[in-house]
């Protein structure tokens, strides 16, 4: 055990016992978080929450997919499932989906993926994205009326999906927690751990595991980065943007 996991767990223990009393079901009965990994997710959009829920006392985080083979995430990573989708419960506390590019497209069109989304969020306690795992959520129809976030690139495209854009790191709107771009799954992770014990054990958690950003820029959302950088990221981004209407406009209504 190194050092930060040691103390991340000794955080966690302490928060516990602080959280709760001996009568809580949650302290004697283990929920589970199911994260979707699918081909070609963006890697920080699930490693950082599954990270920061994996040290929740009383919650069962799997990964779950199509299949139990090894998912290859979009910088190279491999990521080994430990349940099917047909394999997780019906009555999760909450589904999370995490963003990409062109593995996101291909999963918003993906049926059994589709159909997972469909039936856990119908019981799930919660339902969660990271970046453009929000587009995913929305090709399964479960943002329609909600206010909802994903990367800045593609706020818009959650008007199509029937949602409100919201421009903020993490959007909570009833049982939808949804999280901005990429690094936001930290901010939402701990944000929805706030939810499920309480703020004081959330910020237990973010001490250890040292959450105190400083960046050495500030360009890290189109208000704070320079003009042209944002415009030549808009050009870059184009494509996929067009892609993804493309996609939203095959859905099933």
């Amino acid at each position: 055990m190194n050092r930060r996991h040691a103390l991340a767990t000794i955080s966690a223990s302490v928060a516990a016992s602080a959280a709760y009393a001996s009568d809580d079901p949650s302290a004697k009965k283990p929920t589970e978080a199911l994260m979707l990994a699918y081909p070609q997710f963006t890697t920080l959009d699930l490693l950082g929450p599954h990270s920061i829920l994996s040290m929740v006392d009383g919650i069962q985080v799997s990964i779950v997919a199509k299949t139990k083979d090894p998912v290859t995430t979009d910088s190279r990573l491999t990521i080994l499932p430990q349940k099917t989708l047909k394999e997780c419960t019906e009555e999760p506390l909450l589904i999370f989906v995490p963003g990409g590019t062109r593995g996101t497209l291909a999963a918003m069109e993906d049926k059994e993926i589709i159909d997972f989304l469909k039936t856990r969020g119908a019981k799930a306690t919660y339902i969660t994205s990271v970046c453009t795992g929000s587009l995913v959520l929305g090709a399964a129809g479960l943002l329609k009326g909600y206010n909802a976030t994903t990367h800045w690139a593609c706020l818009d495209l959650l008007k199509l999906l029937g949602a409100t854009p919201t421009v903020k790191r993490v959007v909570e709107d009833r049982n939808r927690i949804t999280g901005a771009g990429v690094t936001a799954g930290l901010d939402f992770a701990l944000s929805l751990v706030a939810k499920l014990k309480n703020a004081k054990y959330a910020q237990r958690l973010q001490l250890a595991i040292e959450y105190d950003p400083d960046p050495p820029f500030h360009s890290g959302s189109p208000a704070s980065a320079d003009p042209a950088l944002v415009a030549n990221a808009r050009k870059v981004y184009s494509a996929f943007l067009k892609q993804a209407e493309s996609v939203i406009k095959r859905l099933p209504q």
